[in-house]
């Protein structure tokens, strides 16, 4: 088939991009709201209203329900839920997860799907648990694999996605992308990750979604199964992950549970509610509680905030400041914090999708100094030639008149040419105290800089 996704901006590994499927473009980083073929909380075509371009619903589910079935069969799956858009369908793995096993063929529920013309169709891979022995992981990738290539072998219409497994063995998980890709698939989903957010395992996430990642390689739409809480995707965004599906903003407002950017919080414990949806300027707290319509009213809420910071992640991806946002988001949790660390040990594979030109680069915290522009001077700053004397200070303004050379200091970078002093990075905006970790990037770079300039002589000013 045709390439499907094309690639309109980058910020570190993430892209805005244009998927095209047969009900039409959409444009990632994308939320699917997941939709309960036998009783949406809220319809399809409401969600439409609420600005979800795009919808995922359970195959299995409709195939073992027979009047579903031959509704789906008759009218098509998009008449069915009442949604014009694009509709992507999972398989049955969820179920297969959860209870061990399933009443379907794999080629039965991918025909199924083909029948009923979903938009993006899923093969029934082995969604493989984090933390099982190497030999199950393998058993059951093995099994996973074997089914992609029947199922891409298959004549078809529609978009066709192949899942990546491995649990959390980073190896088999980039393995496991790398067999995907050669099979030509239109969308790449990384399974078996849900109990590690449910856990708050983030940088075990960032390990298995960078290896699927780097067997993938770039340039090809990722899907991320079960990520719906809106504080994981500026972080599952940064790590090039193109789509999201939630369910989140449904069970969690069964449970009386009120999402926000930075965790979640129980309704009933609640006074006031911080936020300026259609819903939480229709209530007050206690009218929202007391209110007959509350689960559905709280669902709306929570579909609301995710998909806001779908749109904030977009314009943070275009501006050129997703690090800005993904470290305000990382410390809404220890755990996430933990995420963006891992993830920041990843510099080098960063740094090579990263873009080298984009807004102002503020320095907010420590974490900043992983960024991959300060890595990438780090590992650039020996090319720099010079001879004689060479003055490195901290002052513009200072006298450089009996120097050769005189270059700026700024914790991160260290010194820099100082022509370069408007250009991005150097124009960061910096603290006027540099907190350890950024001083000690500085200070590597300057020794870096006069080990591979030994014949210059250096005074150094840096206050």
């Amino acid at each position: 088939m045709p390439d499907r996704f094309e690639i309109l901006h980058k910020d570190l590994a993430g892209r805005i991009g244009r998927l095209s499927t047969p009900h039409g473009n959409v444009e990632t980083p994308l939320l699917m709201p997941v939709v309960n073929p036998h009783l949406p909380l809220i319809p399809p075509e409401e969600l439409a209203l609420m600005g979800a371009g795009m919808i995922i619903t359970n195959s299995y589910i409709i195939n073992q329900d027979q009047e579903l079935r031959i509704k789906a069969i008759e009218r098509g799956l998009h008449d069915l839920l009442g949604f014009s858009g694009p509709i992507m369908t999972d398989s049955g793995a969820f179920q297969l997860s959860v209870y061990g096993d399933i009443d379907v063929l794999p080629l039965e529920i991918l025909d199924f799907q083909f029948a009923i013309k979903s938009d993006i169709s899923v093969p029934l891979d082995i969604p493989t648990p984090p933390d099982v022995s190497r030999e199950r992981a393998e058993l059951e990738l093995n099994t996973t694999e074997m089914r992609l290539q029947e199922a891409a072998s298959l004549k078809r219409e529609v978009l066709l996605a192949g899942p990546v497994q491995g649990s959390t063995y980073p190896d088999l998980r980039e393995r496991a992308g790398r067999f995907a890709r050669g099979l030509g698939f239109d969308l790449y989903p990384v399974g078996g990750v849900v109990p590690l957010m449910e856990a708050y395992r983030f940088r075990d996430l960032v390990d298995v979604v960078v290896a699927a990642k780097k067997g993938l390689g770039s340039g090809v739409p990722v899907h991320l199964f079960g990520a719906g809480h809106p504080m994981i995707f500026a972080l599952a965004a940064a790590m090039g992950c193109d789509l999201f599906d939630s369910a989140a903003y449904a069970l969690y407002a069964r449970e009386g549970r009120y999402l926000t950017v930075h965790g979640t919080r129980k309704l009933a414990e609640m006074k006031y509610l911080p936020c300026s949806c259609p819903v939480c300027q229709k209530y007050t707290h206690q009218e929202l509680v007391d209110s007959p319509q509350r689960e559905k009213e709280l669902a709306r809420h929570n579909l609301y905030i995710s998909l806001q910071e779908i749109k904030l992640v977009r314009q943070s991806i275009r501006e050129g400041s997703l690090w800005d946002l993904l470290e305000a988001r990382c410390r809404s949790h220890p755990r996430m914090l933990d995420g963006l660390k891992r993830l920041g040990r990843e510099g080098q594979w960063l740094e090579r999708l990263d873009t080298a030109s984009k807004s102002t680069f503020f320095y907010t915290s420590q974490e900043a100094s992983l960024r991959p522009e300060v890595l990438r001077y780090a590992r650039r700053i020996g090319r720099i030639s010079l001879e004689g004397e060479v003055l490195i200070t901290s002052d513009p303004a200072a006298d450089s008149s009996r120097f050769d050379n005189m270059l700026l200091y700024k914790p991160p970078f260290g010194p820099y040419p100082r022509e370069l002093a408007e250009t991005y990075p150097f124009n960061a905006e910096v603290p006027e105290q540099a907190d350890s970790a950024a001083k000690e990037q500085a200070e590597r770079n300057m020794r870096e800089l006069m080990t591979a300039n030994p014949e210059a002589r250096f005074s150094i000013r840096i206050e």
